[in-house]
């Protein structure tokens, strides 16, 4: 059996991803309340007493809102690196210190029968990561918030079986919208979020690249600077000019802000 993955919830509003094999399961982010958390493991035929593990990418408060209420509710253990904990350890209260786990970003680590690596990105924290999960020879990658796709990150996901990439923005929505000036030049800097464009292009040098995942989710989309049709049909058109085909070649499907993604099933690629 390789993975099960489904997104409870990804965008600027909050962000969770779960991801389980046989006889382990992890939350990736909890990035919202804890009553909605249970209410979408839930919804997929899962207990939120039965994970075993919360991974943080990074502290703000879009990844972490649920965090502490969940540990202290499940007793579940909280793995982030030593710069998250220091900055993130007085937003979610008190955690009993048996929850209290590190891992060593550019080192992988185990739970369970889960093999995780912690990848450094580019975003405005304090040492944000991306994670990549492998399990019976299948590999999940999960990079968001990016400010840029760094060479570490496109070689760290080039061969995942399953991605899960940041698409945040329509570039042109952004610079014509309500935002503030610091803010449109903070999601554009090199420490924000990556567009529609650059999700598209770096899919399709992949790709070309002969890399291995066939399955991609687009994610953390904004609500005031994106529409989901516009994201899918944005990075297909990058894609299909560069000889890539849509539902052939790769599968493109959305994550959502407010409501939960399908279940997917993730194995090996032959």
């Amino acid at each position: 059996m390789g993975f099960r993955f489904c997104s409870l919830a990804s965008g600027s509003s909050g962000n969770c991803q779960y991801i389980a094999t046989e006889e382990f399961r992890i939350l990736l982010d909890v990035g919202l309340a804890g009553k909605r958390i249970v209410q979408g493991l839930e919804s997929i035929g899962e207990n939120a007493e039965k994970i075993n593990g919360i991974l943080v990418t990074h502290e703000h408060s879009d990844h972490i809102k649920g965090i502490g209420i969940l540990s202290r509710r499940f007793n579940i253990p909280i793995y982030a690196n030593t710069k998250t904990w220091e900055v993130m350890r007085d937003k979610i209260g008190v955690v009993q210190e048996e929850n209290i786990r590190y891992f060593e970003t550019g080192k992988s680590f185990e739970i369970g029968d889960i093999s995780i690596k912690a990848c450094s990105i580019s975003h405005d924290a304090a040492e944000p990561v991306a994670f990549s999960f492998h399990h019976d020879q299948a590999k999940i990658s999960v990079a968001t918030d990016l400010g840029y796709v760094s060479d570490e990150i496109k070689e760290e996901i080039q061969d995942a079986d399953f991605l899960v990439l940041e698409s945040n923005h329509d570039v042109n929505m952004l610079k014509m919208g309500k935002y503030p000036w610091y803010l449109k030049k903070r999601i554009l800097g090199d420490h924000g979020h990556i567009s529609n464009d650059t999700a598209g292009s770096v899919l399709a040098e992949m790709m070309e690249n002969n890399g291995s995942f066939r399955h991609v989710l687009l994610a953390h989309l904004s609500k005031e600077n994106n529409f989901p049709e516009l994201a899918f049909e944005t990075v297909k058109g990058i894609l299909n000019a560069r000889k890539i085909k849509v539902g052939m070649d790769i599968n493109i499907d959305l994550t959502y802000r407010d409501r939960v993604s399908k279940v997917y099933e993730v194995y090996k690629s032959l």
